[in-house]
């Protein structure tokens, strides 16, 4: 019975994790040029506003979620055998995922000078990786290996 609580923290702790990705995904893309995208489609009321914004971290957090399932339930699977607990480990871990996934493995070859475009990509997908860590973390993380 144990085992079967686990596994549902483990999937809820997941789609949690996918939805705070998804925010610190969107709010760090779209933050400098929030109200004139908006204002730019016509939507110019702050409810209107909100809306469309929880409508993107949905979509994006569902996008999230399918994309990133398989290497997500790797690391939970080691982390869960290990009964790995720490936080800082699911933090460079999401990082780490959320690079590999946006940048390929080779994430490391796409380093470029500080202030272009390129940099502030991988600082926001790090940034969403790290957000989705810790509240998978949150959520399930810290009673890894309990089923043992």
């Amino acid at each position: 019975m144990m085992a079967l609580y686990r596994i549902v923290m483990m999937f809820a702790g997941y789609m949690l994790a996918c939805i705070a990705a998804s925010l610190v995904l969107a709010l760090g893309t779209l933050g400098p040029d929030w109200n004139e995208l908006f204002v730019s489609f016509g939507i110019n009321s702050a409810q209107a506003q909100s809306t469309a914004m929880w409508i993107l971290v949905g979509l994006g957090a569902l996008v999230i979620f399918v994309v990133g399932f398989l290497p997500a339930a790797l690391i939970v699977a080691l982390t869960e055998g290990f009964a790995l607990r720490s936080a800082i480990i699911y933090g460079v871990a999401g990082g780490a995922l959320a690079l590999a996934l946006a940048f390929g493995l080779d994430f490391a070859g796409h380093i470029a000078s500080p202030g272009t475009d390129v940099a502030r990509e991988q600082e926001v997908f790090a940034a969403a990786g790290i957000a989705g860590g810790l509240v998978y973390w949150l959520f399930a993380g810290r009673q890894a290996g309990v089923w043992k």
